[in-house]
């Protein structure tokens, strides 16, 4: 199977197995890219990092916690304490009253995570250019900008940010009334908002904003995609007022790979099988799946089906490939037959990990991710408002 420019795993098909490779052999045009580490670090056979990497935790002790990404390989996977989506793996680190929250993911993760704990506490990401693609699709003086453009047009919007956006795009949601949302509670978060609102303005990903609008009962033709590289996203003002969703012009390059071709082709291979995308895939897709659901909702109905159960999966292939050791009595595999690992979360490759945490165990901290004091109050205001908007008991009204 091909990979991904910055992959560093391969998979074999038939054993289902991992074999990582010395971060010297990683082609140079990919390792450029990457944040540098002391030279020491880069020639440590697997077998070495498997030995150094518990020895420095054991050392460090309940002062550490390290928290892994779905998406993150099995080699991170197996050091990490607590396992999952962004979103639970930020609120497992405000649980915690560790000094050191090492974060194996990417960017915003860390940020949101350093929102939502003590000042105290140091969150660390092992690559600084572990960042995500649809993250930077968006970014914060663009969506200032046009933010600004749809003020002139109409106060009657509310803003709505995707998690997977930079910390200062959480503030401007949260000091204009707005709040974030996590790829399985946006409906709720939706609702709430046009409870407030004529229209909502969402970013970064347009994807899981129309994927979201289409089940609430909102038509395409009161949605608008907004460019913003155009004035006014490329809309006259009466097509803005007119619109109930105004949904920011990105995407991740992973799920909008996922093709109708392929789900085709699942269907033909394999009677009777299931096929479940993540929201993040295009509309056509997630319209031709029998389920759609976030990376937690993917893991859970796999975990709850029969065995014999056959799924065909559109979400990042880490995440399907552990699913598929985890329940060798069902069929588990991915939409996609080019292996198409998220490039940026394979950053955090071992050797990073043993870099930071013998820092630690030395007195160093490397990589701490700070959000500003003057960021960080409204970033925190939208992920608590989030957090009251999913929790609440009574039910929220339709937006149709």
């Amino acid at each position: 199977m091909a990979l991904a420019p910055d992959a560093l795993c391969e998979f074999d098909d038939h054993e289902t197995s991992y074999a990582i490779e010395p971060l010297d052999q990683v082609p140079a045009e990919a390792r450029d890219t990457w944040q540098r580490i002391p030279e020491n670090y880069l020639h440590l056979p697997s077998k070495e990092l498997s030995e150094r990497i518990p020895a420095a935790k054991s050392k460090l002790g309940d002062r550490l916690v390290i928290l892994g990404h779905h998406y993150q390989r099995d080699e991170i996977i197996r050091f990490a304490d607590f396992t999952g989506d962004s979103y639970k793996l930020s609120k497992s680190a405000a649980a915690q009253g560790s000094d050191f929250i090492v974060f194996c993911g990417v960017h915003f993760m860390a940020e949101t995570a350093d929102v939502l704990t003590q000042d105290r506490q140091a969150v660390i990401l092992p690559n600084l250019t572990a960042g995500c693609s649809m993250a930077d699709m968006a970014p914060p003086d663009q969506v200032r900008e046009s933010w600004a453009e749809l003020q002139e047009v109409t106060r009657e919007v509310v803003p709505v940010t995707y998690m997977n956006s930079a910390a200062s795009l959480k503030a401007l949601t949260g000091d204009n009334g707005g709040a974030v949302c996590t790829s399985s509670n946006a409906a709720k978060i939706i609702r709430w908002a046009f409870e407030h609102s004529e229209r909502v303005f969402f970013f970064p990903d347009q994807h899981l904003g129309r994927n979201t609008a289409l089940k609430m009962g909102i038509p395409l033709d009161r949605m608008i995609l907004w460019d913003p590289r155009k004035p006014y996203g490329g809309h006259a003002p009466e097509a803005i007022r007119r619109s109930r969703m105004i949904l920011w012009k990105g995407h991740c390059s992973v799920h909008t790979r996922f093709t109708v071709d392929q789900i085709r082709k699942a269907r033909e291979e394999h009677a009777g099988i299931r096929v479940m995308v993540h929201p993040e895939c295009t509309w056509d897709v997630v319209e031709a799946s029998d389920d759609v659901g976030s990376t937690e909702q993917i893991a859970h109905a796999i975990e709850a089906s029969p065995a014999g159960s056959q799924w065909a999966v559109g979400t990042e292939v880490n995440l399907v490939h552990r699913l598929s050791q985890k329940h060798p009595d069902k069929l588990i595999y991915c939409l996609d037959p080019i292996v198409c690992p998220c490039s940026t979360m394979y950053r955090i490759h071992p050797s990073y990990l043993l870099w930071v945490l013998e820092g630690l165990v030395g007195g160093r901290v490397v990589n701490r991710i700070q959000v500003a004091p003057e960021i960080a109050p409204g970033a925190r205001t939208a992920l608590d408002r989030m957090i009251e908007i999913t929790e609440a008991s009574s039910p929220l009204r339709a937006a149709a």
